[in-house]
């Protein structure tokens, strides 16, 4: 019998259907009946016929025909939603999609694999999976080790040993004994407790990311997790079934222990969770409808599952890896306004630099000779003022290499740190197998990503700081030899007035988010937890920083290729050129 779960102001309801010849209507009517009649107040209807509708799928949110039959407009398990005409959502509703689902709705179920040991995950590929690009699957010395941890754990428990989390309650209740028969529900109430988390859940990519990176630590096999548990965390991933996990809630330190146990929630088919299929559902829906089943966690492995940084070091991958790459849309973008505001490149020499050796200093001086005029790209806009009285330039271009460099620096430091977090275990107790025990130590506090996310937030802030000086001179005519805000009809056309207060209304906002929040701390469960690394803040920020950056860069790119449009015919060099297309691939001249 044909079975479809439909999403009802905020309710999932599991409607059946015997005869597959009924119609969407006959479907949205049955569902809002079921709701009604679950309300005690009938949900503020006087009957359910009077109630209007709209039913469309959760896949796309496409809309459907009432008067179409179930068997030709659905497929079994089906996931739709009913929208109540007149209804004001209220603040806590969850949609049945996230923001962006028009991506969502492009989502292809990957083929290809990465396999993980815990050991050698890298940032590229951590945003690949999170992106869906991958499978993941283990190693099998990876499953070896995960056995023989697990080993440990049924050891201490058969042996009644009191071990923290495993035998003992937790934080403040280390000291009480939990009996045997109740090991299971200590865990389930473990997660419950803890999936204490507010805010909007993480994206579908995030999400993604966060289960892909709990899955590499489980898989080092310091955890004590069973290998039949993660190989159905892995399930999970693989079908794109996506617990509801908040962004705020962890202060970094016994780990990211809210943002894990809402991931571990959905696991356990509680809670809310998403997949392309389902958009946001019961959880217990979601798997079902992709053949899975809730996880039953056995001693220690809500533990296994909660305790960590992953939240914090996946942020924290995405957000070195869009500075990694805006780091080198920057040299490529000030390049192109030096040329436009003709600055000279010798302040690039090889030798200048070669006398303060620092490498980013050194790579950024490199990209800049590369990209401008020389003997094997030659540039028309540089030959027209060759011989010009002008000994140097301003520092937002003279200096390009020196400020850039220091970011690029930076980048390549924090990354390394990302990279080993990435590929560490960070538990507690840490299960031992070569030792046969378990060791209670410090590996979840966050302060290693915390303080170089905060660092991060610093240096790429400095792209955009510079940046944004860079487009008043493009457009300051008092700077420049271009028309006021790079317009031609200046009065009855802005041009850029107000996306240059854009660009410095971003800066301000980064001045603010890098301050560091690592330099906080507040005591937490009861002066156990007495200092943290509040680590999901500086990842967040950080973020938020490279996101503000990125914007500020692409106002100037904008603006470098409107003031290249003034001084036609003549024509920069070959690849500041082929930017310039690209650009005017997608944005035309504003006149």
């Amino acid at each position: 019998m044909p079975r479809y779960t439909v999403h009802v102001r905020g309710e999932w309801l599991a409607v059946p259907c015997r005869d597959a010849q009924l119609t969407v209507g006959w479907l949205g009517r049955e569902a809002v009946r079921r709701y009604v009649k679950n309300k005690p107040d009938n949900g503020g209807f006087a009957s359910v016929d009077e109630v209007q509708f709209l039913v469309r799928r959760c896949k796309g949110l496409g809309l459907l025909d009432n008067e179409d039959p179930l068997e030709v407009a659905l497929e079994d398990n089906e996931f739709v939603e009913v929208v109540i005409e007149g209804d004001a959502m209220s603040p806590d509703f969850i949609p049945s999609q996230p923001e962006g689902v028009y991506l969502y709705s492009k989502y292809r179920e990957p083929e290809k694999y990465i396999a993980l040991d815990g050991n050698s995950l890298t940032t590229e590929d951590l945003v690949s999976l999170g992106q869906g690009h991958y499978k993941i699957k283990l190693t099998p010395t990876a499953e070896k080790v995960v056995q023989k941890s697990r080993e440990v754990i049924d050891s201490i428990v058969k042996e009644k040993t009191v071990v923290y989390g495993i035998t003992t309650g937790f934080g403040k209740f280390a000291r009480t004994v939990i009996p045997n028969n109740k090991l299971q529900e200590l865990q389930v109430n473990l997660v419950r407790s803890h999936s204490s988390g507010v805010g909007k859940p993480l994206s579908p990519e995030r999400c993604r990311m966060l289960l892909a990176l709990r899955i590499n630590v489980l898989a080092k096999g310091y955890s004590g997790i069973s290998l039949e548990t993660l190989k159905q965390v892995i399930e999970a991933f693989n079908a794109s079934c996506l617990p509801y996990v908040p962004e705020k809630g962890t202060v970094g330190a016994s780990g990211d222990l809210a943002p894990l146990s809402h991931l571990a929630l959905g696991l356990i088919g509680e809670g809310k969770m998403w997949s392309p299929k389902s958009g946001w559902a019961d959880a217990k829906y979601v798997l079902q409808a992709h053949g899975l089943k809730p996880i039953v966690l056995k001693p220690k492995e809500g533990l296994a599952l909660i305790n960590g940084t992953q939240m914090i070091t996946s942020l924290g991958c995405e957000a070195v890896e869009r500075a990694s790459a805006i780091a080198r849309q920057a040299d490529i973008v000030a390049a192109l306004t030096l040329e436009v505001l003709k600055g000279t490149t010798k302040a690039f020499d090889t030798d200048i630099h070669a006398v303060r050796p620092h490498r980013g200093q050194i790579e950024v001086a490199f990209r800049f000779r590369s990209l401008l005029d020389s003997d094997h790209h030659p540039s028309e806009i540089a030959e027209s003022h060759r011989f010009c009285d002008r000994v140097q330039d301003a520092y937002t271009l003279r200096c390009c290499p020196q400020v850039h460099g220091v970011v690029n620096d930076t980048i390549a430091f924090v990354k390394n740190i990302i990279i080993t977090e990435l590929n560490s275990a960070t538990d507690n107790p840490m299960v031992f197998a070569r030792r046969g025990e378990t060791i209670s130590g410090g590996n979840f506090h966050g302060e290693y990503p915390a303080k170089a996310l905060d660092y991060l937030a610093i240096g790429v802030h400095e792209l955009a700081a510079i940046s944004e000086r860079r487009i008043e001179r493009l457009c300051n005519p008092s700077l420049s030899e271009l028309p006021a805000f790079l317009v031609a009809e200046g009065g009855l056309n802005s041009g850029f007035m107000i996306a240059h207060c854009t660009a410095a209304a971003l800066v301000s906002e980064n001045k603010a988010l890098c301050h560091p929040s690592s330099v906080d701390s507040l005591s937490t469960s009861a002066a156990t937890e007495d200092h943290v690394s509040m680590g999901g803040w500086a990842a967040r920020k950080a973020l938020r920083v490279v996101e503000h950056t990125e914007q500020v860069l692409a106002i100037e790119l904008l603006a470098a290729c409107q003031g290249i449009e003034f001084l036609r015919p003549l024509r920069t060099t070959t690849p500041l050129e082929k930017v310039y297309d690209l650009v005017r691939s997608v944005v035309r001249f504003g006149k």
